[in-house]
């Protein structure tokens, strides 16, 4: 198998892990911002064309949740047109297109973990421009996959993980919210999950009668809130003196962009179609910090 494939936001920290678990199965284009811009999409459809992959995988968003409450034009342009036009490019081709979606399309009210059909009802902006890049990668490609992911960290890029031992190491004494539940999801895990899937959707060995096109959840197994996360890094990560870490509630933690209060979300379908079960979170997390 040799599959040509255009991969968006290699530099980021799930881009960068895909560069590596997509090696395998052929060859990986990344281009960078200077030949890719993904609010042009002009600049999507010409790398598109030029290069004529087999498949396009798309990690890259604007994934600053607060600061998209400030430019949301930008964040619609990134995170809804674009995948978009990627889908209607890749349709044209018959190519497939994975695309990278977030519990953040929910707005945290259920009590139980989410599942794919469930309503969506973003809170914020950065949630709603997700939705709506999701809703014109189904409109304009059924060939996709949409994997909605959360709370996700690695050893580059900037995410909770590496500001946790950032700041532990800087102050005695940190505040974090414990009311917000979720599942800490290793960056290279999405990847490896993403590289598996792939193989056996395209792979030599590949059922000819198999199609699971759609929507699918892909986090670690497990839950905690943000504050066990930060408790788990302080132990894991031997950070001596170990700091104090508070338990507080979201509203003494204002942000500009409201976040769920549960962002749990079920990967029983992922596990019923490609047989893939994610390790939980505190496991994936020493693995991780153990590199």
């Amino acid at each position: 198998m040799s599959l040509r494939i255009l991969l968006t936001g290699g530099t980021g920290q799930v881009g960068w892990e895909l560069q590596r678990s997509l090696a395998c199965l052929g060859e990986v284009r990344a281009p960078g911002r200077q030949d890719l811009d993904l609010a042009d999409s002009d600049s999507i459809r010409q790398t598109v064309r030029d290069w004529r992959p087999d498949v396009i995988v798309n990690p890259a968003a604007h994934t600053a949740v607060d600061r998209a409450e400030a430019e949301p034009e930008l964040a619609a342009a990134i995170n809804a047109t674009a995948p978009g036009v990627l889908a209607e490019e890749a349709a044209k081709l018959g190519a497939l297109l994975v695309h990278y979606s977030t519990d953040y399309v929910f707005d945290g009210s259920k009590a139980a973990p989410y599942v794919e059909d469930d309503a969506a009802n973003p809170q914020n902006v950065y949630g709603r421009t997700k939705l709506a890049g999701e809703a014109a990668v189904r409109a304009n490609n059924p060939k996709h996959l949409i994997l909605r992911t959360s709370w996700v960290y690695g050893r580059r890029g900037g995410n909770f993980l590496l500001t946790m031992l950032r700041l532990m190491r800087e102050r005695p004494e940190l505040k974090i919210v414990a009311d917000q539940i979720g599942a800490p999801t290793w960056s290279r895990l999405i990847a490896e999950a993403t590289g598996q899937m792939l193989a056996q959707c395209l792979g030599p060995n590949r059922r000819p009668e198999f199609a699971p096109w759609g929507t699918y959840h892909l986090t670690c197994a497990g839950e905690t809130s943000w504050h066990g996360f930060a408790q788990a890094i302080a132990e894991l990560a031997r950070i001596e003196p170990a700091p104090k870490l508070m338990p507080i509630p979201s509203r003494d933690y204002p942000t500009p962009a409201r976040r769920p209060a549960n962002s749990r979300l079920s990967n029983a379908k992922l596990a019923a179609t490609f047989g893939l079960v994610l390790p939980d979170w505190h496991q994936a997390l020493a693995l991780c910090l153990g590199e």
